[in-house]
């Protein structure tokens, strides 16, 4: 991964980001509570940043927190920080916590001014060799707690479930419950079983991906058909096609999972379209309004 660029945000300041400072009784930094969202932006300008947002307001609302900022005030803050980073290519995180308060209570819930936070990274590119041979996946079963729907900071079970699959020499670790496939440690995963693209309903067993859902689109102006169901272990195994799909991956095809060949071993004709559309679509929304 490359270095972030140089300048983040913290508490309504812009700041070098070696420079930047929070409390040690953060509850960010003692509980993992709070939120985050990490979002893309082509030659500076976000990519969805409306389903971002609202999906950072439901995390927080679900973890009993207020959003601090208004949609224009995130505007304000996140494109005067990309500004700053110097536009062009690259992603952006960004998070709220709790705020610091004085000593360690599990409860109640203090009321104490929210720690907001953002800093952005050069936007990694897909190589030409995973264009053109994929990437490995591995398997393993769902370890996570049973709020995977909220976006939250907490990610010790995410962290110990891709070190598998970099153990392994793999990209990603795809997650499966109850003989179900989830998603992967870090990106949504979506099958391809007899020409159409299924991908795992939304639940609280799963994150609900904007990048899923743009991949999703991304399916339908080309034509291919796509459904939210229930993908069984048995179809993960024997399916036609495997992507998956991230802010700082686009979508990306799988061709061996557990060191097996998905499908041919190559990547397949229907990622090749859909990789394809997001690429025009992304041309078709530069210097737009965001």
């Amino acid at each position: 991964m490359a270095d972030p660029l140089p300048v983040s945000y913290l508490n309504g300041e812009f700041v070098p980001l070696y420079e930047a400072r929070i409390s040690p009784l953060d509850r960010g930094f003692l509980y993992g509570d709070g939120v985050y969202e990490v979002m893309p932006v082509y030659a500076g300008r976000p990519f969805r940043f409306e389903a971002h947002a609202n999906r950072l307001t439901r995390s927080l609302r679900e973890i009993r927190m207020e959003d601090p900022h208004t949609r224009d005030e995130w505007r304000a803050i996140l494109g005067e920080l990309i500004k700053r980073n110097g536009d062009g290519d690259q992603y952006i995180y960004w998070q709220v916590t709790r705020g610091a308060e004085r000593g360690r209570n599990h409860a109640p819930l203090p009321n104490v001014p929210r720690t907001v936070f953002a800093f952005c990274a050069p936007l990694p590119v897909t190589s030409p060799g995973v264009l053109e041979n994929g990437v490995a996946c591995v398997t393993a079963q769902d370890t996570r707690w049973a709020q995977c729907d909220i976006k939250s900071v907490a990610l010790l079970a995410n962290v110990l479930l891709r070190q598998l699959a970099v153990d392994a020499g793999a990209a990603e670790t795809i997650l499966l419950r109850d003989g179900e496939l989830m998603e992967a440690s870090s990106s949504a995963v979506h099958v391809v079983v007899g020409g159409t693209v299924l991908s795992p309903p939304n639940s609280r067993k799963i994150l609900p991906g904007t990048t899923r859902s743009a991949m999703e689109e991304m399916a339908t102006r080309a034509g291919i058909p796509c459904r939210s169901t229930p993908v069984s272990e048995v179809q993960l195994r024997s399916a036609e096609e495997v992507w998956i799909s991230a802010a700082t991956r686009e979508v990306q095809p799988v061709t061996r999972i557990d060191g097996r060949p998905v499908g041919s071993g190559k990547p397949g004709p229907l990622w090749r379209r859909v990789h394809a559309e997001l690429q025009r679509y992304k041309q078709e929304l530069a210097g737009q309004p965001w």
